[in-house]
């Protein structure tokens, strides 16, 4: 069973591990190992700790090898390209969803919560590919999968992100800094869910929801962009 699922995955991204352990750690949520006790693999959020290192140097590297732009646009398109929402929409294109290893209650659950697992899993994989073959195939997996999305993002302002974007405009328009405060949190330790609350002075002008503070807080943003018109 796991065999036919790594031969699949493999197919898919157009590498074969030498080590498949690696490969289906990266597949390995937390969630899995509460219901799979003997499960011979650990979760794969050291991997994604890895992962998230290498592909921000291989970005950065693409980014000042190709673009002579200030440092502040590069950084901008950076944040853009290794966010979570463009890494879960990534995932999409060699099906990781079929592929993760969650528990049953995780696995019902195909809302924020699930993209943010994708877009772990999508760190946690370049991560054990770095261990398994080196950084040149890293290099090619993020250009054929992400790189790709540079010229959208930047045609499109992708790069502007909500908070950013609602700072600045509320700082410009009314003279005040939003201020972020979290109105509730739910979930276990492995899946948290937050919802929270933008203020201008004491108006709440905004909410949003997210897998963590920083997701909800562009939710929020987003929300409050569109409730203003601005």
């Amino acid at each position: 069973m796991f065999e036919d699922k790594i031969s699949k995955l493999e197919g898919k991204i157009g590498f074969q591990f030498k080590n498949k352990d690696l490969l289906l750690q990266a597949l390995t949520h937390r969630s899995y190992l509460n219901e799979n006790t003997k499960w011979h693999l650990d979760h794969n959020e050291r991997l994604e700790f890895l992962g998230d290192a290498v592909l921000e140097l291989i970005v950065t590297e693409f980014l000042y090898n190709n673009y002579p732009n200030p440092e502040g646009e590069l950084t901008n398109w950076r944040a853009a390209l290794v966010n979570a929402n463009l890494l879960a929409k990534i995932a999409g294109d060699f099906d990781l969803n079929d592929f993760i290893l969650l528990s049953r209650g995780e696995a019902k659950d195909t809302g924020r919560a699930r993209q943010y697992i994708l877009a772990n899993g999508v760190e946690a994989l370049i991560g054990a590919l770095y261990l398994d073959q080196g950084y040149e195939p890293c290099r090619q997996f993020i250009s054929r999968f992400i790189l790709k999305e540079l010229k959208m993002i930047i045609e499109k302002n992708l790069y502007r992100d909500p908070k950013s974007l609602f700072q600045e405009q509320a700082q410009e328009k009314v003279g005040v800094t939003p201020a972020y405060e979290v109105l509730d949190e739910w979930g276990p330790d492995h899946a948290r869910n937050f919802k929270i609350g933008v203020f201008l002075e004491k108006e709440m002008v905004g909410s949003g929801q997210g897998p963590s503070k920083q997701e909800a807080q562009q939710e929020a943003a987003k929300d409050a962009l569109a409730k203003k018109g601005w």
